[in-house]
């Protein structure tokens, strides 16, 4: 699939980009200093983020249309 973004598009793509990654910077940032969370992620951190990305993968996958005849 051809990328549908213009060359004139890539700064308001970078700007995006930058200010959503601070947004989701701050949040985790917000979340993991809460005692509740920190203590809950420092026990299941371990076990929890395998389980994310992989299941974030076969989400990708399965959306693209990967496991199709």
């Amino acid at each position: 699939m051809p990328c549908t973004t213009g060359g004139d598009n890539i700064g308001v793509d970078v700007v995006v980009f930058l200010v959503l990654l601070a947004v989701w910077i701050a949040a985790g940032r917000y979340f993991a200093t809460r005692p509740p969370i920190a203590k809950a992620l420092s026990r299941w951190g371990h076990i929890l983020m395998p389980v994310v990305l992989i299941g974030i993968g076969l989400l990708i996958l399965i959306e693209g249309g990967a496991f199709g005849l």
